[in-house]
């Protein structure tokens, strides 16, 4: 491990959150370094010589690095710790070690979800300018129109920004239903972007289920069951990085 880091690396890199999560906790004052709090996001410390405390244990990495992929059902927050005391994807993966998930799902959405001990992995998966790709399955409320799937493609404004162009093709329709099922690729992480890309283009999303990351599917995964990711599938993944 190097010599010096950022405090909020050393907190990823123990998988105790995420960088960006890392930071927020840093701030809150939640960190001691050396039986102090600190609250400075310059904050280095060195790991072989500092002590770094996290709601009053010790923290140190993990030396065995592990990847997860699982098939998340709907009604699990992928938050580790929830002030509603709601049912987290932590609870699904019990192997005796800290995880975090990479990246998020809304709660009632299903799909590829992993959980890993590596804070570098998490950074580059989550990383909008690693352009990991997720890969997604919604079915919305009425028969989706050509020119719309085409607006999905170029990017859509959603609020205070625009959506990055997205692979999209319609893999059905169901007029009796009316209903359409399409897949949606993208590679950014914001808040409940797909379900938002849809409704801007007026299609309520009415289930969503996130099948690929990296182009690793879940398919052969029941609901809420999980699988390590293979070495090949992790340098699949990073390989660019």
């Amino acid at each position: 491990m190097e010599e010096s880091m950022r405090l909020q690396k050393y907190l990823a890199e123990c998988a105790v959150a995420s960088r960006r999560k890392s930071e927020e906790l840093i701030k809150n004052g939640k960190v001691q370094v050396n039986g102090k709090i600190v609250t400075e996001l310059v904050t280095k410390i060195n790991p072989d010589t500092d002590i770094v405390e996290y709601n009053g244990k010790v923290i140190k990495p993990e030396t065995q690095k592990v990847y997860i992929l699982l098939n998340k059902p709907i009604g699990y927050v992928t938050t580790t710790k929830d002030q509603f005391k709601r049912d987290s994807v932590t609870d699904l993966v019990k192997i005796g070690k800290r995880l975090v998930p990479v990246g998020r799902l809304d709660m009632y959405t299903s799909g590829a979800l992993i959980l890993t001990n590596d804070g570098d992995f998490v950074y580059k998966v989550t990383h909008p300018k690693y352009e990991i790709e997720k890969t997604y399955i919604a079915t919305v409320k009425g028969i989706i129109k050509d020119e719309d799937v085409e607006k999905l493609r170029r990017g859509v404004k959603i609020e205070d920004y625009t959506s990055k162009p997205a692979k999209v093709k319609i893999l059905k329709t169901d007029t009796e239903k009316n209903i359409s099922r399409i897949e949606i690729t993208i590679h950014e992480g914001k808040n409940r972007e797909v379900r938002k890309m849809c409704e801007t283009i007026g299609y309520k999303v009415m289930a969503l289920h996130r099948s690929k990351i990296a182009g690793i599917g879940v398919k052969d995964i029941p609901l809420g069951k999980w699988r390590y990711l293979t070495k090949t599938e992790v340098a699949k993944i990073t390989k660019k990085h």
